[in-house]
């Protein structure tokens, strides 16, 4: 069985989404490994213009099954919105999209934190989305942290 991995350096724009959407057509599986709601992906089908943020590319491929991994930072509400929005289009995910219970979730309180944490840095801001990205990576980090499965099942991380 072969594999083909796509690989970036972590910053943004550098065209994996366009390699990505290229190999999707002939993959069996696409995972998303890492990274948050931030990125604004956009995949023309044909006439059809999609933009993802969290899904992996392979959500357009009806044979394609599609993981989020735990490496993700997971904004529950942006997913189910871009969930509800392929769904309204015909695209339906049922049984090709599964999120690892590892992932860590985004809460509104990160998206405070980071939209804050900007403007204390006045001149020298980061430039970030305010979507919470970083301080759920912190939480992560410090092992702070709430993830899926917390939400799922409570007790099994207890």
């Amino acid at each position: 069985m072969s594999v083909t991995c796509v690989f970036g350096m972590q910053w943004g724009d550098e065209g994996k989404g366009r390699i990505v959407d290229l190999l999707a057509a002939q993959s069996h599986v696409v995972v998303r490994y890492q990274g948050g709601a931030n990125a604004g992906h956009t995949v023309i089908v044909g006439e059809e213009k999609y933009v993802l943020h969290l899904l992996p590319s392979g959500v357009l491929q009806p044979d394609t099954l599609n993981m989020i991994g735990n490496g993700v930072v997971l904004d529950p509400w942006a997913l189910m919105e871009e969930i509800e929005g392929l769904a309204a289009r015909g695209l339906d995910l049922a049984g090709r999209l599964f999120v690892s219970d590892r992932a860590h979730v985004v809460l509104p309180h990160h998206k405070r934190m980071d939209r804050a944490l900007e403007m204390l840095r006045g001149r020298d801001s980061l430039g970030t989305t305010s979507r919470g990205i970083g301080p759920t990576y912190g939480d992560k980090a410090r092992r702070a942290g709430l993830r899926v499965a917390d939400f799922v099942d409570p007790k099994c991380c207890s």
